[in-house]
């Protein structure tokens, strides 16, 4: 079907297919800087021209990953397919962050293609355009730059959403990102928590109960427990060297909150409650991580600690602020988190655990 004409919303919902605009369509939304209200159309983006998808979540609202100031409201966007950053642009970069897609970069279409077209040539002058401003102008070297890309400019194309703006949740279950039984299990929790943590002297019993009951149901553990090592304290690590491809599980609550802090700070990095529900589970290494841009001061960095990303373990939206956040980033894993299972090809390696270094 033909292509309709530019529209910068379309309502679109999980399950809709769209087409990518061309290169000079794409062009035409876009500021000297490369970008859609503040949102940039990076490099990663250009191959998907012509190419057709489906909506995989509408990104009405996310975390502010950046500063940590709560809900974040985006208006016109969606996430597509799997369609991930793969840093080539930026560094290297191992986020691999899904890519934010405006709605007036896409059209709608019925389906996927019945025969695929011929790829069109690239459009020289988008290609300079949105390279040239990988990088922040004036800012950092050629051997240290400064790079811009979605992921830091969070803060610059989204608004503050309160949590207690009820349209939010209604537009979480019409987007069709969650079932209504989700939205109300979540705000449910959320209240639950608040409550339990209000200091009126009711936070154990409260705590002991949901633990009772989750864990015949759903067999979770209560997923807001400080960890059990002290704030600015020293917390251990664990060298397993796990390869692509091994099979892990991880480890039960208690064992991993024996390696944070109250604050769940293991030498830097969080344990979330997004990723509470996971533990005690197997799962399959997908990619070791150690270079990631700092989305506050858009540097890239390397890990003195590498840490993991493991096959079908991603953010969920159950416990993060805003509720329901559809971002679906990946959690990453410290080793000492983990633990080898004997079907993994090298089960028979042991660990090489390490010296415990100071949080942060």
């Amino acid at each position: 079907m033909p292509l309709s004409s530019p529209s910068p919303s379309l309502g679109l919902r999980v399950g809709d297919w769209v087409q990518v605009r061309e290169h000079d369509e794409i062009l035409q939304t876009l500021d000297a800087n490369g970008r859609l209200q503040e949102l940039p159309f990076m490099p990663e983006m250009l191959p998907y021209s012509g190419k057709r998808f489906q909506v995989r979540r509408r990104i009405h609202k996310l975390c502010d990953t950046v500063w940590s100031t709560g809900g974040r409201e985006l208006p016109d966007a969606v996430l597509l397919d799997d369609l991930r950053c793969h840093g080539a642009d930026y560094g290297g970069c191992e986020m691999r962050c899904l890519m934010i897609w405006k709605e007036a970069w896409l059209t709608r279409v019925d389906g996927p293609f019945t025969s695929q077209p011929a790829p069109n040539p690239a459009d020289p002058r988008l290609v300079q355009l949105v390279k040239a401003n990988t990088r922040k102008a004036g800012e950092g070297s050629d051997d240290d730059p400064t790079y811009v890309c979605q992921a830091t400019q969070i803060p610059a194309a989204t608004r503050h959403l309160p949590w207690w703006r009820l349209g939010q949740y209604f537009d979480d279950y019409r987007s069709g990102n969650v079932t209504v039984q989700q939205v109300l299990s979540r705000l449910f929790i959320a209240a639950y928590a608040k409550l339990a943590g209000a200091g009126l002297g009711i936070g154990y019993p409260m705590r002991q109960a949901y633990e009772w009951i989750s864990r015949r149901s759903l067999g979770e553990t209560y997923p807001f427990r400080p960890g059990h090592l002290p704030l600015g304290g020293p917390t251990p690590a664990s060298r397993l060297e796990l390869q692509v491809g091994e099979t892990v599980r991880v480890k039960d609550p208690d064992a991993i909150l024996a390696t944070v802090d109250e604050g769940l700070f293991n030498r830097g990095m969080c344990f979330h409650a997004e990723m509470m529900p996971y533990a005690g589970k197997t799962f399959r290494v997908a990619q070791r991580v150690s270079r990631l841009i700092n989305e506050k001061t858009g540097k890239l960095g390397v890990l003195k600690n590498s840490c993991l990303v493991l096959e079908g373990v991603g953010c969920n939206g159950r416990f993060t602020t805003p509720l329901n956040c559809p971002r679906l980033s990946y959690p990453y894993w410290r080793e000492v988190w983990l633990e080898r299972t004997e079907t993994s090809p090298a089960a028979g390696a042991r660990a090489r655990p390490t010296a415990p270094r100071p949080a942060g």
